[in-house]
């Protein structure tokens, strides 16, 4: 395949597809601008006691200050304005924020994929474990995160931890479940056959691991670390609601909450989104260039 060829097949396979869909959003956030602040128009020209036309009311939509859902454009500019325009250092800058955020998810990233890999390494060479740690892994996840983190949050408090840790060890309750649940299928991917080679050559329990069920796993562990590194920014943003915190998109999206500021809402919320996206599509190649390297074809 020439590379004008592989672009096509990119352009055709991942552009146009995901295109379409972000196009047809954008269309449907517009239909439902004008339906939900409508009203407000209508409400505002009867007190007034005028008739509004329709393409009145459709611009004015569009362009209120505090709307009930602002428009695309509207958002687009709020994150302009706060990105390029304000100095990464300013409390208003997104970036500056953002940076926040992702501190904390990197951190509970990186020990909840640490802690699910030792407890999945743990299931897999222990029928004990097996039978008593995973039914309570799974359980965990069933306790609603927004009831856990203030608890979390005002324990730490209470014997002097603060600032990044506590938002990070919710992020690590979020991320370590997919790592773990994904790990113990890779490492018990190995057929039957190749484990009956291995014993064959009398290979040890460490053998057995390095040089067949890890190799084997690693597929499984990038697929469900591109799941815990979005779901560990969530948990980053949860983790600084209770807290009332000055810095992070957590804090910006209470910031707007408080004073009905519902761009600057919508405006963190695409960016905590575009800043997933990014952590997964670094996870992803990282994945696709280790998986290469190891011989796997994607």
């Amino acid at each position: 395949m020439t590379e004008r060829e592989g672009i096509a097949a990119f352009i055709h396979d991942r552009f146009i597809p995901i295109g379409t869909v972000v196009l047809a959003i954008i269309l449907l956030w517009y239909a439902f601008t004008v339906v939900l602040n409508a009203p407000f128009e209508r409400d505002q020209a009867a007190r007034a006691g005028t008739e509004i036309s329709t393409p009145e009311l459709i611009s004015n939509t569009m362009s209120q200050k505090r709307p009930v859902l602002p428009a695309p454009h509207q958002v687009g500019v709020e994150i302009w304005k706060t990105t390029v325009e304000k100095k990464i250092t300013s409390k208003r800058s997104l970036i500056y924020h953002g940076w926040v955020t992702l501190s904390s998810t990197m951190l509970g990233f990186a020990l909840g994929t640490g802690l699910g890999i030792l407890l999945a390494v743990g299931i897999v060479h222990s029928r004990v474990l097996d039978k008593s740690l995973m039914p309570w892994i799974i359980t965990s996840q069933t306790i609603p995160i927004l009831a856990i983190a203030p608890m979390v949050i005002v324990v730490l408090n209470a014997i002097g931890i603060s600032g990044l840790l506590p938002k990070a060890i919710i992020s690590m309750y979020l991320s370590f479940f997919p790592v773990a649940v994904g790990m113990v299928k890779g490492l018990r991917s190995p057929e039957v056959m190749h484990l009956d080679l291995m014993h064959t050559y009398n290979a040890s329990r460490s053998q057995v691991f390095w040089k067949l069920r890890w190799p084997a796993s690693v597929p499984f562990l990038f697929t469900s670390m591109k799941v815990a590194v979005a779901i560990s920014l969530v948990g980053a943003i949860v983790g600084e609601l209770p807290t009332g915190a000055s810095a992070g998109l957590g804090a910006r999206l209470l910031t707007g909450s408080y004073y009905g500021q519902t761009i600057q809402i919508w405006s963190a919320l695409i960016s905590a989104a575009v800043l997933a996206a990014i952590l997964v599509m670094i996870i992803d190649l990282i994945g696709r260039s280790v998986t290469r390297r190891m011989g796997v074809v994607s």
